[in-house]
């Protein structure tokens, strides 16, 4: 079979190089068309998967939704040239939409709630959903619930495996605590109207850096321009080692859901700032005790102060770590199967979910 993937952000070149890898050997064929939004361009060059570019991320509401016909018609171009018997996304209103106008079916990987005007444009085209069974909203007969997360897909033992030379790169010693801060842009679609930190100045910022040092470095990872003051903060690794990175610390705090999860599936404690919550991290939290989601930067204080004081934290975050793997499904073996085998794993996952 021909498989097209959609790529819209850094995140999704992670859910689905291993299961792309994974279909060409297999005998299958792939490709990939991507847009250009942050680092998705230069991960997707490291990771060697050639792509075709059929627009680029806008800031601006107003932006994005004059784009979505160019981008709609760049994509199916490609997808012309191309002829795959199956379009993939996490969720793509373009893919969703191109695949209808080739009658073939779109398979959607997501796991963000707050999505709602997203899922509204995709899901009408679109033939299946498949998301964590610990989302927290039902999608109709199209729906199809896994037991893991996206970022299993990536991080799971049989994958991934931290590389301790990290610890050289950042000049620090195997042991030492650090923590990883991460400021969103808030200019996705899904977050609209969304808050985490509420920063009103540079000043505060700063204060809260300040503060988390008080238990050792800490790195900074942003999509906002900051002031030269910020720069001794600022991680200089390349986005690809990000997870190296979160593997050996001591906390992470942010803005970044999908960064939250990722530490979470690494072992190491997290806090998520934000208004609105998500499946994934409810998960993690009442049921696996890794991580706390609050509302305000006083919050995440006191849960980081309260982690960061624990000495015992790796250790225990690592068993807990052990217990949430063994739970859980291998998500990339689970793409690849669901994909390949399709119309039939779907109408099997149907079943199994009827006689639950």
């Amino acid at each position: 079979m021909r498989f097209m993937f959609v790529i819209g952000h850094p995140a999704h070149v992670h859910l689905f190089r291993n299961a792309m890898a994974g279909l060409r050997r297999r005998g299958h064929e792939t490709s990939t068309a991507a847009v250009r939004k942050e680092s998705t361009i230069a991960l997707l060059d490291h990771y060697r998967i050639p792509c075709e570019v059929f627009g680029t991320d806008r800031k601006v509401l107003t932006s994005k939704v004059l784009d979505i016909l160019p981008r709609d018609l760049n994509l199916l171009k490609f997808a012309a040239r191309f002829e795959p018997d199956m379009i993939v996304s996490t969720g793509s209103p373009y893919a969703a939409q191109v695949s209808k106008v080739l009658g073939i079916p779109h398979v959607a990987f997501g796991d963000t709630e707050i999505a709602g005007t997203i899922t509204k444009m995709m899901l009408p085209f679109t033939d299946a959903i498949c998301t964590p069974s610990c989302f927290s909203l039902d999608l109709g007969p199209k729906h199809i619930k896994y037991n893991g997360y996206k970022e299993i897909a990536y991080l799971h033992p049989n994958y991934y495996h931290p590389d301790p030379s990290v610890l050289e790169q950042i000049g620090v010693k195997q042991g030492d605590m650090y923590s990883v801060v991460r400021l969103a842009s808030w200019t996705s679609s899904h977050d609209v109207g969304e808050k985490g930190f509420n920063f009103s100045s540079g000043e505060q910022v700063m204060d809260f850096l300040k503060f988390v040092e008080g238990w050792g470095r800490v790195f900074l990872t942003t999509e906002r321009p900051l002031p030269k003051e910020f720069e001794r903060y600022a991680s200089k690794l390349p986005l690809h080692r990000v997870h190296d990175l979160l593997s050996y610390a001591s906390l992470y705090v942010g803005e970044g859901a999908t960064m939250a999860s990722e530490a979470g599936v690494l072992g190491t404690p997290w806090v998520f700032v934000s208004e609105a919550g998500r499946g994934y991290l409810a998960d993690q939290q009442e049921n696996y005790g890794l991580g706390f989601h609050v509302k305000s930067a006083d919050e995440a204080r006191k849960r980081a102060e309260e982690m960061l004081s624990n000495k015992e934290a790796k250790g225990e975050w690592e068993e807990k770590r052990k217990r949430l793997l063994h739970e859980k499904i291998d998500v990339t073996a689970f793409i690849i199967n669901f994909l390949e085998r399709w119309p039939e794993s779907f109408k099997e996952e149907k079943r199994r979910a009827s006689e639950r």
